[in-house]
């Protein structure tokens, strides 16, 4: 994507900004905030990219949307606007949580299950993240019907297969595998 090294650049300096003010976490959660909006948002993402919209409008409507952002986060709209770079605010705001989150230490699995995560499964998640990695992990729940039961777990390179789905297969892998069961 280009503007990807220019949005790293911009979530640098936000964070650097944040840290000296002792605000890094609020910031944090404004710009997870802001990904999330934009992401769920054709319209807002076609706003923020058209050159026809004036930055001046595209200012009012992101401080309409996000009018409880700390002063840090307004901030990095008016430099973005400035410089004529605010269709990279989703890239931003990314790329803060992922520099956020590696200042802190922070993991982040994605658990893929065939329905939403309650709390007993998360917590099992957590121990099974903590057995692999030694770390705790914040978790992004991704659900997918097919898997049938069980989990899906990534954290990084590191794929944990727990599913309903995955032992069946490999179930049927030893059926086949089986001399004595191929003959009969």
């Amino acid at each position: 994507m280009k503007g990807t090294r220019a949005a790293q650049r911009y979530a640098k300096a936000i964070l650097d900004l944040a840290k000296d003010q002792n605000i890094s976490d609020l910031v944090n959660n404004d710009m997870e905030t802001i990904s999330k909006t934009i992401i769920g948002s054709d319209e807002l993402q076609d706003v923020l990219s058209s050159p026809v919209v004036k930055p001046e409008l595209k200012k009012n409507i992101l401080l309409e949307i996000f009018k409880d952002m700390h002063a840090v986060t307004l901030g990095a709209f008016d430099v973005l606007l400035e410089n004529n770079r605010i269709a990279l605010l989703k890239w931003v705001a990314q790329k803060y949580t992922f520099l956020y989150n590696e200042m802190n230490h922070i993991q982040v699995a994605t658990v893929t299950t065939a329905v939403p995560l309650n709390a007993q499964l998360e917590t099992k998640i957590l121990n099974k993240i903590k057995d692999l990695t030694g770390n705790g992990a914040n978790i992004i729940n991704n659900i997918d019907p097919k898997i049938i039961g069980g989990f899906i777990l990534r954290i990084g390179d590191i794929q944990y297969n727990a599913s309903v789905a995955a032992n069946l297969s490999n179930l049927g892998r030893k059926f086949k595998n089986n001399t004595f069961i191929s003959k009969i």
